[in-house]
């Protein structure tokens, strides 16, 4: 993302583009259609072995690669964005980020090491059926009894929930957002798995009924993780638009080249007054995009209280206009662009994807304007 990398960086996003090409190029991406997990177990811990697990945690293989870890992250997102590439990045790094940020050190040593090496796999049960992303509407409760906690309710959108062996649960007390920490196999505990348009991504719904967990397994405190609750959630915003910038700038790269080499009237299509107006208008969009992801990257980092507005700011904008130059790039290429066995689909598939998860742009730009009206 940021033209600013420092040269390990460079070289760390570098090793992450030549291993996605080696390993998942798209002729993979589309074989992992059919496949009931959408990524293997063998390719995640060899991608964790170059370090992308281990961000928000203990070294393993590459380790972290500086103390800005979210902007070491978005890079891995970008490039996992550029080939729509398998593997549960994201809701990994938000639970590895969560333990670093509240967890207990007994937490933190029963998980994430076997997350960083790949071993383990966690995801976020935060949003509800419905679409519901907003903590303030959950209905998933958390009941304490004695020094157990007891949880019921649905999540839903819940990543890789299949293949999880952890899932942190995002729930409601009668005085606030409480976070835990509890096993795929636990009593109560009921995955089902579902659609997605993505080639490689999948998601489930997760039931919790009267699933009993030890108040050990709380992460922070009862009724006090609204704070954190949010930070993880500009996380996930975060690497989601980085992945979303990967997606349209490798939109854009191809269209481009296919313009270049696509002739009417004796002349290259791109070579068309308007289409240049199209392109220069997508190429505005994508700098935007990728100004204010760095900007949120690094607010995050800074623990600057802006990252709260950053957050909402940059799924509306990149959240709107990557998606809206996959689209052009259909039109540009034609009839051939709307065909299963040209690849554009499965960048159109991604980025509408992610336009929808944690909240679409239209949410986002109404607590923007709830912001600015103070």
């Amino acid at each position: 993302m940021n033209v600013e990398l420092s040269q390990e960086q460079e070289a760390f996003r570098n090793t992450t583009r030549r291993f996605l090409e080696a390993r998942v190029p798209l002729l993979v991406v589309r074989q992992l259609y059919e496949s009931h997990d959408g990524f293997e177990r063998s390719w995640w811990r060899e991608a964790a072995e170059l370090g992308w697990t281990s961000l928000f945690g203990p070294e393993v293989g590459g380790g972290g690669i500086s103390p800005i870890p979210t902007r070491d992250a978005v890079i891995v997102a970008e490039e996992m964005g550029r080939m729509v590439a398998p593997g549960p990045f994201l809701p990994v790094s938000v639970v590895a980020a969560a333990l670093l940020w509240e967890g207990t050190a007994t937490q933190r040593a029963d998980l994430l090491p076997a997350l960083a090496s790949g071993d383990s796999i966690a995801s976020w049960a935060l949003a509800e059926p419905g679409d519901v992303w907003d903590p303030a509407s959950f209905m998933t409760r958390a009941v304490l009894d004695g020094d157990i906690m007891v949880l019921t309710g649905t999540k839903a959108y819940v990543e890789a929930a299949t293949t999880s062996d952890h899932f942190l649960v995002t729930a409601r007390t009668d005085d606030g957002l409480t976070q835990a920490l509890v096993a795929a196999n636990a009593d109560g505990v009921t995955v089902t798995p579902g659609r997605s348009i993505d080639m490689t991504r999948r998601f489930g719904l997760v039931t919790f009924d009267g699933t009993r967990v030890p108040t050990s397994a709380v992460l922070g405190t009862v009724a006090g993780a609204g704070p954190a609750v949010e930070r993880q959630v500009q996380l996930a915003i975060a690497l989601q638009c980085a992945e979303l910038v990967g997606v349209a700038q490798r939109t854009l790269e191809f269209t481009l080249e296919y313009g270049s080499s696509r002739h009417a009237f004796g002349r290259p299509i791109v070579s068309f007054q308007a289409l240049k107006h199209r392109i220069a208008d997508m190429t505005v969009w994508l700098e935007g995009s990728k100004a204010v992801t760095d900007a949120l990257a690094q607010a995050i980092d800074d623990e600057d209280p802006e990252s709260l507005h950053l957050a909402r700011i940059a799924k509306a904008y990149v959240g709107e206009h990557c998606p809206d130059v996959v689209d052009d790039c259909v039109q540009i290429t034609g009839g051939i662009g709307v065909t299963w066995e040209h690849d554009i689909h499965l960048y159109n598939r991604r980025a509408t994807l992610d336009r929808a998860l944690y909240g679409t742009p239209e949410d986002h730009k109404e607590q923007v304007i709830t912001w600015l009206r103070g």
